[in-house]
């Protein structure tokens, strides 16, 4: 563990997970806590899932799993619930981030956990959630966007369908959603001594991201006379979300000479700061535009002037100028290029690959005048099982060797 324990050192976390769903205890583990990852004889194969392959090990392993601990429990064997159980004593959450039930099938139900720990809070996340039709349903991270109305299909030039890169929203909003949810938990518990069963499903927190868009045709369903559009598009109602923002003109994507950049200039302020600086008032005394919001949409004539103004400086340049003239004009990067960003080298430190197997983003919260845990490379299946079993349950040699004999370490 790291000598610099973190504002969660203290609590620990018992986590039974398969696949992305573990990023849940990840979240707590970047923060200090002790998370113990138990798996089930053979580990688990989120090891060898998606792209790329590190050493031998998925990234999405490596970084979700940094700084845990992790033993092996056969959970079909009645010795391997009953140390289970005496985990579960011991800790203050316990994560089933598989499909519902998965523990309680085994034996290990939420209250036989109160029965030894009634402070425990246990938190399962799954793919569509513990009740409704789709429950049971095999589901996989994408599916999450999908079914969030988050992803569009496209067409490519034969006319077959295809999945467009997106930037995935459930896989890492449902575990991020649980994370903080646990905490909710276990500050009651630690007030009043009495635990909670809570559960997250990554669908429902990839739809409640896009909650704006879907809100706001919910209200698109009231009369006009109730719900209208903004007061500078003179009360029309646009497209909710970004999608009312393609023919925007001074809220828009304009290329640079070696790139683009995102012009936001909907405030009337701003709108004059921009064109001071380029020396062209001649536009905003013919554009002056309203105070808040506008956005000046489908303004063709307007578009072509910033257009050829744009492609006159680079990107760094049209960044200096914003800043200097009060203008909100940002970079806009792509996954790759975003490590070269200035801003971005300055807020995540790596974490190299020569301690954790891969390159890895420090956790982006910063706390004054300390640094988080430095994390640890994630566990080999069952790596810290004498371990856990010593120092964390008292076991003593004779009777870890007889557990091992039992079978129920694998």
């Amino acid at each position: 563990m790291s000598a610099n324990r973190g504002p969660l050192a203290g609590m620990r976390v018992i986590e039974s997970s398969l696949l992305g769903p573990g990023e849940m205890g990840g979240y707590l583990a970047d923060f200090g806590a002790d998370v113990i990852k138990v798996e089930a004889p053979g580990g688990d194969y989120v090891r060898e899932m998606t792209w790329p392959i590190v050493q031998g090990n998925s990234l999405l392993f490596l970084h979700i799993h940094r700084s845990k601990r992790s033993i092996e429990l056969d959970l079909r064997k009645p010795e391997g619930v009953e140390t289970y159980l005496d985990l579960v004593r011991g800790a203050d959450v316990v994560i089933e981030a598989m499909r519902p039930g998965a523990l309680e099938r085994r034996g290990i139900s939420f209250e036989r956990m109160t029965e030894v720990n009634p402070r425990i809070v246990f938190c399962g996340i799954s793919g569509y959630g513990a009740t409704g039709p789709y429950k049971d349903m095999p589901i996989h991270g994408v599916a999450y966007d999908t079914w969030g109305g988050i992803v569009e299909p496209a067409y490519d030039d034969d006319g077959f369908c295809y999945l467009p890169g997106h930037a995935s929203m459930g896989i890492h909003a449902g575990p991020l959603m649980g994370a903080y949810s646990i905490l909710a938990g276990v500050i009651r518990a630690r007030e009043t001594g009495v635990g909670c069963r809570m559960e997250i499903a990554q669908s429902d927190a990839a739809a409640y991201m896009d909650w704006y868009r879907s809100e706001s045709w919910k209200a698109y369903e009231r009369p006009q006379s109730e719900v209208t559009g903004n007061k500078s598009d003179n009360y029309e109602r646009r497209a909710p979300g970004t999608a009312g923002m393609i023919h925007g003109v001074r809220y828009q994507v304009y290329e640079s000479s070696d790139g683009h950049v995102l012009f936001m200039a909907s405030e009337q302020a701003f709108w004059k700061n921009f064109c001071e600086g380029v020396g062209r008032m001649e536009l905003f005394e013919k554009w002056p535009g309203s105070k808040y919001a506008d956005h000046a949409p489908g303004n063709r004539e307007l578009q072509a002037e910033l257009r050829d103004i744009f492609r006159g400086r680079s990107s760094a340049e049209w960044i200096a100028f914003g800043n200097e003239h009060n203008t909100p004009i940002a970079p806009v990067n792509t996954p790759k290029t975003i490590v070269d960003d200035p801003q971005f080298q300055h807020r995540f430190p790596w974490y190299p690959a020569s301690e954790l197997d891969s390159d890895q983003l420090q956790f982006p919260i910063k706390i004054g005048g300390e640094e988080l845990p430095r994390p640890t490379r994630a566990p080999d299946s069952g790596q810290h099982t004498d371990e856990v079993l010593g120092d964390v349950l008292g076991y003593d040699a004779d009777r870890i060797a007889k557990l091992r004999d039992s079978g129920a370490l694998g």
